[in-house]
């Protein structure tokens, strides 16, 4: 078995703490492990990407492109530029909730029309499973854990060959218990609204 996630988004989305969670669950499950992060301008808001690969046959961090079994998407146009990282048969998560660049919040550039997106990604890969990750997380107490509403996503995506438990207890693991409850509600919230 080998399993490779590939997690983008924006800087100051929780990317590298998820791929930590992914990590540790992969590693207390027993698997072998590799990790890679790109983050180069992550502090001003620009793309990151984290490279997750676990199982018996995992040799390098890196994977090849259109490798991905699972493209977590934080950000919807960092989803769809992501795209090549998978195939047809790739599951895609992708969070509906946009963080303008710059240059859009300055009014100089246009965000894409986020539906638009999401049907570009349908016409290529009917895989995607979409949620609104930032409103799940403000439901469970602060926006900043919509990152562990996507942790919650993946365990109920299908064929994730990860537990809800052993994400779970990963979770509990990396964040600091003062954001311990929040995060938990948060991956619930996540969990269960893609299981419904």
């Amino acid at each position: 078995m080998k399993y490779t996630i590939q997690i983008v988004g924006v800087g100051g989305q929780g990317v590298l703490l998820a791929s930590n969670v992914l990590g540790t669950a992969a590693m207390d499950a027993g698997h072998r492990l590799m990790m890679s992060e790109v983050h180069g301008m992550a502090q001003r808001g620009g793309s990151v990407l984290s490279t997750v690969r676990f199982g018996d046959e995992v040799y390098s961090p890196l994977e090849a492109e259109g490798g991905a079994d699972l493209i977590m998407g934080f950000e919807p146009a960092e989803t769809v530029r992501s795209l090549h990282l998978g195939n047809g048969s790739t599951s895609i998560l992708m969070n509906l909730d946009p963080v303008l660049p710059s240059m859009v919040a300055a009014g100089f550039e246009e965000y894409p029309d986020v539906e638009m997106l999401v049907e570009s990604v349908r016409k290529i890969n009917p895989n995607l499973v979409t949620i609104d990750a930032t409103k799940l997380a403000i439901e469970a107490g602060k926006a900043v854990a919509a990152n562990a509403v996507m942790i919650g996503a993946v365990a109920a995506m299908k064929d994730f060959p990860l537990t809800k438990e052993q994400l779970r207890d990963a979770l509990v693991k990396q964040v600091p218990e003062k954001f311990r409850e929040l995060n938990l509600k948060a991956f619930e919230l996540g969990f269960n609204s893609i299981q419904n």
